[in-house]
């Protein structure tokens, strides 16, 4: 089975860290996010990746150059115009129409078994299945209408009064008649390819009862790496031996004065915390430059970058 990954949005509810970086690069626990997603799909036996990707393509282009993913292959799909989540998969249609495939987004890190879903996808017979996770936020992030096992609205667009505590994971299976439902232009895949779904083939899901953690907001960046880690840093064995990256708070390239204190914070590459500094429960992005006796407190700092949080 191969794999499509969302990865050509601009981030922009990052900003201003996907400035100079794309989204799928920007680091959480110094693991470009990108990585917890091919993590995945190898420990899942996922033969090729087809990633699409259109903000900052040379920066992606780079990271492949430079990282081997062994018998995960692959394939990068580069949008000169950004065509959506819908357009973008519809782009690939000839890479992915012999069968039922995996999609899945760059921008999440979760434990999603992803072989379970392909096992559910298969009992159940419908068009697609996505991973849904049960959270009482889901009336703020957006929730799923199901009934019977089977999905038939997002955020009530469809009008049917079906709510749930569910939400939608950014990871699905889903057969190739999907791309009868997609256009060639921008649009996204709920309102097209996922709503041809529910009305012709049918939509099931699958209940992910791990963890789930989106990181395309700020917030949601800086809780990932410090507030809400554990679960990740749980993975790091893992990840190691699946794709040689893994997660961590202070890297090994980073260099910090042994006259500086560093508490409660991620410290990326290159970084430099001079004599007498003071760095707490902040992330450093990488090639950061504290300079001595200078304090961070509760921060996003990189290069150019402070955002007090």
């Amino acid at each position: 089975m191969n794999a499509f990954v969302l990865a050509a949005g601009f981030g922009t509810r990052l900003l201003p860290l996907t400035d100079t970086m794309p989204k799928p690069l920007v680091p959480v626990l110094n693991v470009p996010s990108l990585c917890y997603t091919l993590f995945l799909l190898k420990e899942a036996g996922i033969r090729k990746a087809i990633i699409n990707i259109h903000h900052h393509p040379d920066s992606i282009r780079s990271f492949f150059d430079r990282h081997d993913f062994g018998s995960l292959e692959i394939v990068l799909s580069e949008e000169k115009t950004i065509l959506g989540t819908g357009g973008g998969l519809k782009k690939c249609e000839k890479l992915l129409e012999e069968g039922d495939f995996l999609l899945i987004n760059s921008d999440i890190i979760s434990d999603i078994d992803l072989s379970a879903l392909v096992s559910c996808h298969r009992r159940e017979g419908a068009g697609g299945t996505l991973a849904l996770y049960e959270t009482p936020l889901a009336p703020s992030i957006g929730q799923v209408g199901v009934r019977n096992g089977r999905i038939y609205d997002f955020r009530n667009m469809r009008g049917t009064g079906l709510f749930s505590h569910f939400i939608y994971t950014g990871t699905a299976v889903l057969s190739p008649n999907i791309f009868r439902h997609l256009k060639e232009e921008y649009s996204g895949i709920v309102d097209t390819g996922f709503t041809g779904l529910i009305d012709h083939e049918g939509l099931g899901y699958y209940a992910h009862p791990g963890f789930w953690q989106d990181i395309g907001t700020l917030q949601n960046f800086y809780r990932a790496n410090l507030d809400d880690n554990l679960l990740i840093l749980e993975l790091a064995a893992r990840m190691k031996q699946q794709i040689g990256i893994f997660p961590h708070m202070v890297s090994d390239l980073a260099s910090v004065s042994r006259d500086a204190r560093v508490t409660g914070a991620v410290v990326g590459e290159r970084c430099t915390i001079g004599p007498g500094a003071v760095v707490e429960h902040s992330v450093l992005l990488p090639d950061t430059v504290v300079e001595p006796d200078t304090v961070v407190k509760n921060s996003i700092v990189g290069p150019g970058v402070l955002i007090p949080l």
